[in-house]
């Protein structure tokens, strides 16, 4: 065998083992895509029925909070009519009230203590804690 006979068949074994690299490339290339196509298939077809119900809860939620914001509406009307009640019945009744109070605090008054019923020297004094009596009251309580 001459030098070129044993260089070419160097070449054409270096060529066999290089293609036969590159098929077993291409083969897990090929295991890959088609495990890569199953899985998005796999995940197509799970998400699509994970869509319809988040679609289906948007619109439950979207439902409730229509729900909600017609109670709140609805609670505030009711607010503002007890407000407006409240008032009338304060102006309604509110000065009569007084008045009759005033009126059953003066009668009792009338009725209850007279002058002659103290005793002389002692007088009915109202202290409140925390004021001063003014400097004209106190120059008639002494004197």
């Amino acid at each position: 065998m001459s030098g070129g006979e044993v260089a070419g068949i160097l070449v054409a074994v270096f060529w066999a083992i290089l293609v036969s690299f590159l098929a077993v490339a291409l083969v897990r290339l090929a295991q890959v895509l088609k495990a890569t196509t199953k899985l998005v298939a796999d995940v197509t077809e799970q998400a699509v029925p994970l869509l319809a119900d988040a679609s289906t809860t948007v619109r439950s939620a979207r439902t409730q909070l229509d729900r909600v914001d017609a109670i709140a509406s609805d609670v505030q009307e009711v607010t503002s009519n007890a407000s407006a009640l409240s008032s009338t019945v304060a102006s309604t009744f509110g000065g009569p009230l007084v008045k009759v109070a005033a009126f059953g605090y003066g009668v009792r008054k009338a009725l209850g203590r007279t002058p002659e019923d103290e005793p002389r020297g002692a007088s009915r004094r109202t202290v409140i804690v925390g004021r001063t009596v003014p400097a004209a009251r106190r120059r008639k309580q002494k004197g």
